[in-house]
């Protein structure tokens, strides 16, 4: 990835836009975002919520609604940039349309883009015109800038107002390379978010899936990625064997999915950012759903030998396996609580696919699922709080519990959604849908309210969708 910033940027950076009409502020030395994390500015401590501002978290996870206004980035001059070629302004309303876009589809607030706002001037943005916004009913208000230096990097500053008490809530800057001007506007967006929920970030991240295309009975399957939104897609695998299952590392440097060489099972490891891969381990037995441990030491998998398919762990470096389930039952599909300690499966040990819950080590194997039908592909919360899994009790339904089996309760009620996969922040849950008759497959994402469901784009169909960290 080649977005860099400053390891933080100072209040020179992110001073008023005027004062860079005639000189530009100095950021101060480069590093590359495996060194230094782009974060919003924090020179200054941050406000508290009192005053006024209005949103809160209810009991039931319901959320009270925000009207934000987002028009377009302004800019010092409006000059060619290899970002957008009709320069700086037209990429200053592109900006504000990705940050429109990701807050409105999270559910959460009432975003107003910047197709039908009056367009701030470039002094305005840390001096908004009040009576502009006041006399629109905005309760909050996001400004903007984007500059284009002579090395063609791109600086955005981004800013959340709050209307009625004209004030600064927060502020954030990023330099970044012209093909990464979007991670900035989801920076934007991570900003606006966080400042106004509470909750950790998730924009600004990357999603790993199966592409599917042919023929029903002759899917071609290929490794494909994506950022949050769908934008910059790309495939990884070529489809000359079919991939499955993929998982991003914790660190996201890595994806593990599962591959059918010559009709054999094998677990590689991709790095995402040499392009090369390695094997982990490899069998002619049916092999099943890697997923990493939380340290990223470890990939937990599935196999069937003997008669059996249980649970084992390999090391990410391969080696031996060790086999953490000894049942005369099919176990499938663990994964890790956050802090390493337990792992989540299913098996049919019980007549039908259940849930059960067992140490990191394989001791104290239990059952937990007891609300009829069958309940499949579980996954931890990132949070620790929730699992999520496929409900089978005629259609196929993503649904969460806690981690004791308690508080079950619908996201979805449609004919075949499964494979539930996580928000960084744990707010937000993917899986993929499979359409009657054609069986054309799609990605989903739905909120803990099960209310804010919505479709991602994607050029093909789509499944076994995987969302990988917040990136550095």
């Amino acid at each position: 990835m080649i977005l860099r910033i400053s390891a933080a940027l100072s209040l020179a950076l992110l001073a008023t836009p005027a004062m860079a009409q005639t000189s530009s502020p100095q950021a101060s030395p480069e590093q590359s975002v495996a060194q230094a994390p782009i974060t919003p500015d924090t020179t200054e401590p941050a406000q508290s919520n009192e005053g006024g501002l209005s949103i809160v978290v209810s009991d039931d996870n319901d959320w009270q609604d925000l009207g934000v206004a987002i028009p377009a980035f302004a800019t010092d001059r409006n000059v060619p940039t290899p970002a957008n070629s009709d320069g700086t302004a037209a990429l200053g309303l592109e900006l504000a349309r990705v940050i429109t876009a990701d807050l409105k589809n999270n559910g959460l607030f009432r975003p107003v883009g910047p197709d039908v706002l009056p367009r701030p001037e470039y002094g305005q943005i840390t001096s908004p015109a009040w009576s502009v916004w006041t006399g629109r009913s905005v309760d909050m208000l996001v400004h903007g800038y984007v500059r284009a230096a002579a090395d063609d990097e791109l600086t955005v500053g981004c800013y959340l107002y709050d209307v009625a008490l004209e004030d600064q809530l927060a502020k954030g800057g990023w330099v970044v390379k012209p093909s990464d001007w979007r991670r900035a506007a989801h920076k934007c967006a991570d900003m606006v978010y966080s400042r106004l929920s509470g909750e950790d970030p998730f924009f600004d991240s990357k999603i790993a899936y199966i592409a599917e295309t042919g023929p029903k009975g002759k899917r071609v399957k290929r490794l494909a990625i994506m950022d949050s939104d769908g934008a910059n897609h790309r495939f990884i695998t070529n489809g000359q064997s079919t991939a499955l299952t993929p998982r991003y590392s914790p660190d996201y440097q890595k994806i593990v999915y599962l591959s059918y060489m010559n009709g054999n099972p094998r677990i590689y490891i991709y790095d995402v950012g040499t392009g090369k891969q390695h094997l982990v381990t490899e069998s002619k037995n049916a092999t099943f759903a890697p997923r990493w441990s939380p340290d990223g030491k470890y990939i937990l998998y599935s196999m069937a030998s003997g008669g059996n398919t249980d649970i084992y762990r390999v090391s990410v470096s391969g080696g031996p396996s060790v086999r953490l389930t000894d049942n005369p039952a099919i176990d499938v599909g663990g994964s890790y609580s956050p802090d390493g300690s337990k792992i989540v499966f299913e098996s049919d040990r019980s007549g039908k696919q259940q849930i059960y819950v067992m140490n990191a080590d394989g001791t104290n194997q239990r059952r937990i699922s007891f609300f009829g039908g069958a309940s499949a592909t579980p996954e931890w919360s990132p949070r620790g709080d929730l699992i999520a899994f496929t409900h089978i009790a005629g259609n196929l339904r993503i649904a969460v519990m806690n981690p004791s089996g308690g508080g079950m309760r619908y996201l979805t009620n449609s004919w075949q959604d499964e494979a539930p996969t996580w928000s960084p922040n744990g707010r937000i849950i993917q899986f993929f849908r499979t359409q009657p008759n054609s069986g054309e497959t799609s990605l989903w994402q739905v909120d803990l309210t099960g209310r804010n469901e919505r479709r991602l784009p994607t050029p093909v169909g789509a499944s076994d969708p995987a969302w990988g960290p917040v990136l550095p």
